[in-house]
């Protein structure tokens, strides 16, 4: 697989990583086991994914930790993430904050962690959690518990990145996570050129969801979209909408366009693939091997998503 340098980390990582938490939870969402997810996790080592991804509020740590469990550290990256507030919505202490990191800490298993994460941050909050819990990071990283910092962006809600431009304003943020996909295409302006400039790293969430998955939920999708007066009308009514989407041919399937999508934008390092099955893992690491999407199809998803900012790629049923 192909590998890529992680911004100024200089962390050697595969262009795509194992994401632990989304729909899946490596199969825990659907009733399986801490084994089972170690399982899924090992097999995307034997498959030369570099990069796992994890947090507190997945519940996947003990199942990371217990995939590495008596393997060799070198040539794994593991990252992990703290929420900000608490069960109430108040701001966390930072000797709660501290407690999530020891806490991810003893579940994984390890010493040190490569890259510890705000988790799903927003911009009323940015400030007082720089303020807040910078320190402690910091404070981490000199203990040789933490090795870089970063942020993850709410993109369900904040669809249109409010808080990593300001973040990135700042120099003390090693990594970012933000939300990018073949439907919402705003970061490329919004987030990447300031995280190039600063030579931050950065991980793509949101890469595939429901809606880049089963046509159906595509066009339940844009219906919503043209609704809000984001795209043409005439798309989300498409007889075939590989064909208007210039994919006929190209991919067999939309997850495999949306893979290729990512896995090769300007700005974005590595794109995050969640799952619950070694086999649906290969056949996005397939997806991402046939390569770039043709330049003339990249410049046509553009075009027809330019002016969507409102959605970020997720449906849900019961809207």
């Amino acid at each position: 697989m192909e590998q890529r340098t992680l911004g100024r980390t200089r962390l050697e990582v595969s262009q795509l990583g194992l994401g632990c938490g989304g729909n899946s939870r490596l199969g825990m969402s659907t009733g399986g086991s801490i084994p089972h997810a170690a399982d899924v996790v090992r097999a995307a080592f034997d498959m030369g994914i570099t990069l796992v991804d994890t947090a507190r509020v997945y519940g996947t740590e003990p199942a990371v930790g217990l995939a590495l469990k008596g393997r060799r550290r070198g040539g794994v990256v593991v990252s992990s993430k703290s929420p900000y507030l608490d069960q109430g919505g108040q701001l966390l202490t930072p000797a709660d904050f501290q407690a999530h990191l020891d806490g991810s800490l003893r579940d994984l298993g390890l010493d040190w962690i490569d890259i510890y994460f705000i988790h799903g941050l927003r911009l009323s909050h940015y400030e007082a959690c720089r303020d807040r819990f910078l320190p402690v990071l910091e404070r981490a990283r000199q203990a040789g518990k933490v090795r870089f910092i970063g942020l993850t962006e709410a993109f369900e809600t904040d669809t249109g990145h409010a808080m990593l431009p300001r973040a990135l304003q700042d120099p003390d943020w090693d990594v970012v996570m933000v939300g990018f996909n073949l439907l919402n295409q705003t970061a490329r302006q919004r987030v990447f050129d300031l995280a190039r400039v600063q030579s931050v790293g950065t991980l793509d969430m949101f890469a595939v969801r429901r809606s880049l998955i089963d046509p159906t939920w595509l066009r339940i999708l844009l219906e919503r979209i043209a609704a809000a007066g984001e795209i043409d009308p005439a798309l989300a009514q498409a007889p075939d909408l590989m064909e208007a989407l210039k994919l006929t041919g190209v991919c067999q399937n939309l997850s495999e366009a949306a893979y290729r999508f990512c896995a090769y934008e300007p700005g974005m390092d590595v794109v995050l693939s969640g799952t619950g099955s070694p086999v649906h893992l290969r056949q996005n690491i397939e997806a991402v091997q046939h390569g770039a999407l043709p330049q003339e199809v990249v410049e046509h998803l553009a075009r027809l998503f330019a002016r969507v900012e409102g959605f970020s790629g997720q449906v849900h049923p019961d809207q």
